[in-house]
């Protein structure tokens, strides 16, 4: 009988990716959110895939999977790889997995060839990422981190369950996720591979490409008060018809972020009262999320959105009301881990392109105790969050190969 032929990189870890997808709360799509039974068998099936890779593999006090690869001698720093394994609401099946199974087909072949390095190497799988279930993000990178605000254990999902009972139900206790944190000294450096979820690396026919910064981001909450009006007897010139003049604003900041291609901007939800066919509407409310690289840009970008905003209200007789909602500033990714990674692309065969992500990520968290880096791996179309997201076998391939290569010939030479 023949021997079966051993299955590359990639399509280990498709074929793994395949089989966390099919934990989900819904049939069609993905939706794998904090602290529900899916995410208990997705932690589960991440926890057996870590220990037949040789690693000791735990739930730490958030429900963050935690596995470990000692180095040549116990007890040493480490370099952790991770990202996250819950899911927006029908998502697809890339975005977070394939960070952390990668990274566990990396160390499995580690393993295989009895590989110890000068220092350990640890996976997280971080348990909430996106935020959907209790409207806060990054909620296991910044337990790891030391930064949660305790406060989020008394928000309440869609159906009045707090985020402190949840924990209790899944068998985690609020009081002890402090014992999630890492000391500063325990962690080299935190490195993620994640799917790009935008088009420039197919753009540029490239697999992979160097993460620079995670972007800072401004949402700004909108609303213009005009004045409702029978909507066949006001004539135009007498109108203040809120729709229209935000209509106007959300041109003007297309417009402003169209001539910056460092800078982009959103209007994601709008929404006009009292919302009839017949009346000319009264207040208008509307979203509007800025990111760029660049503090400084996304700081005169929003300030100078906020003028145009302000200026066209004034003109049609509108009063403008302009919140800041969030706000959170550019994460550097550290070049000298950049380099390395680049290093690996280029040995890899690839050209080396760097590029910002516009999304956020866990690195958002972990950079308050170590330094971070990113690689990014093409994604089919640029789409996320979306059932049709997709990588190929031959970019994963690539992309465990290059992580490969880093985890190999990392050098912990950060300050």
């Amino acid at each position: 009988m023949d021997q079966a032929v051993p299955l590359s990189l990639g399509e280990e870890i498709t074929a793994r990716i395949d089989a966390l997808a099919a934990i989900s709360a819904t049939p069609d799509a993905i939706t794998r959110v904090f602290l529900t039974p899916q995410h208990r068998g997705a932690a589960d099936m991440l926890m057996a895939w870590m220990r037949e890779a040789g690693m000791a593999a735990h739930l730490d006090a958030i429900g963050n999977v935690c596995g470990r690869y000692e180095g040549a001698s116990s007890g040493r720093s480490c370099l952790m790889l991770g990202s996250h394994y819950d899911t927006v609401r029908d998502a697809g099946r890339w975005d977070g997995p394939l960070g952390i199974i990668t990274a566990i087909a990396c160390v499995a072949d580690l393993h295989r060839r009895h590989v110890r390095l000068p220092f350990a190497v640890e996976i997280v799988g971080f348990a909430d990422e996106e935020g959907v279930r209790f409207g806060s993000t990054l909620l296991g990178s910044r337990a790891v981190a030391g930064t949660l605000d305790r406060r989020v254990f008394d928000s309440t999902d869609v159906d009045g369950v707090s985020m402190r009972d949840a924990m209790a139900a899944f068998g985690l206790d609020a009081a002890l996720v402090g014992q999630a944190a890492r000391a500063r000294g325990d962690i080299h450096a935190y490195l993620e591979l994640h799917i790009e979820q935008g088009p420039v690396l197919e753009s540029e026919h490239l697999p992979v490409g160097v993460v620079t910064a995670i972007s800072g981001a401004t949402r700004l909450a909108v609303s213009l008060d005009g004045f409702a009006g029978h909507a066949g007897t006001v004539p135009m010139a007498l109108r203040r018809d809120a729709l229209a003049g935000a209509a106007e604003c959300i041109v003007a900041i297309e417009s402003l972020c169209k001539s910056d291609e460092a800078l982009v901007g959103t209007v994601g939800i709008i929404d006009a009262r009292p919302g009839a066919t017949n009346v000319i509407p009264g207040r208008v409310s509307f979203t509007v999320d800025v990111r760029s690289a660049s503090d400084a840009d996304r700081k005169r970008a929003v300030t100078d959105i906020a003028r145009r905003i302000e200026a066209i209200a004034r003109r049609r007789d509108l009063v403008p009301h302009i919140d800041v909602t969030h706000e959170s500033g550019t994460v550097s990714c550290a070049l000298w881990l950049s380099s390395q990674i680049g290093d690996a692309i280029a040995a890899e065969g690839h050209r080396i392109l760097t590029l910002p992500s516009g999304a956020g990520h866990d690195g958002m968290a972990m950079i308050d105790i170590t330094a971070i880096a990113m690689i990014f791996v093409r994604c089919r179309g640029g789409i996320s969050h979306n059932p049709a997201e997709h990588a190929s076998v031959e970019d994963v391939d690539t992309a465990a190969r290059v992580l490969l290569r880093v985890i190999e010939n990392f050098r912990p030479v950060g300050p």
